[in-house]
């Protein structure tokens, strides 16, 4: 697999990228508890959430069923931190471009899936609300919080900003592949 080609593909859809290994991507379990104290409305009510997406072992089992991962970086400008629906804007564009990357990967052949910026939000509102099935089981992602992924670390051995200057916030995803 050509990882600098999947990089560039990366970049022209305007992110900044990197290939690490999957068994170099650090997990910290003491990170679930913050989905517990659901601040973004989400715990028990997205399938792509605790606890419904599985437990912090079996999150990390399903990354690390993959050999690589391709880290997914924007940044964005913002005025106001408090400014939620920029930031939400930011995120769901973030997500969605990771979405449409993955999709070109899958196109080429390559099986893989995402693990995104913040829960899954294909559907305004997630169907485990109504007790039916997902909609969009091959397309719904969970977050990095949600699978326990030590983001500073992650940035760092990709050589990619984690703390951003005032008036720029960023984001991360992966693409999961072997």
């Amino acid at each position: 697999m050509d990882f600098q080609m999947l990089i560039e593909q990366a970049k022209a859809k305007g992110f900044s990228a990197a290939v690490l290994p999957t068994a170099d991507i650090v997990f910290d379990p003491a990170f679930r508890p913050y989905c517990a104290e659901n601040l973004c409305g989400q715990y028990g009510a997205n399938y792509s959430c605790p606890p419904d997406c599985g437990t912090p072992e079996e999150m990390e089992q399903r990354i690390r069923a993959k050999q690589h991962a391709l880290v997914l970086q924007t940044v964005w400008p913002i005025a106001d931190y408090s400014d939620a629906a920029a930031i939400r804007h930011a995120k769901k564009s973030h997500n969605a471009a990771s979405i449409r990357l993955m999709q070109d990967f899958r196109a080429a052949g390559i099986d893989c899936f995402l693990a995104g910026a913040s829960g899954c939000n294909l559907c305004e509102s997630c169907t485990i609300l109504q007790k039916e099935p997902c909609r969009y089981p091959d397309l719904r992602f969970s977050c990095l919080s949600a699978y326990c992924i030590y983001v500073k670390d992650l940035a760092d051995k990709c050589g990619l900003m984690y703390l951003c200057p005032k008036g720029q916030v960023s984001f991360f995803s992966m693409i999961l592949f072997d």
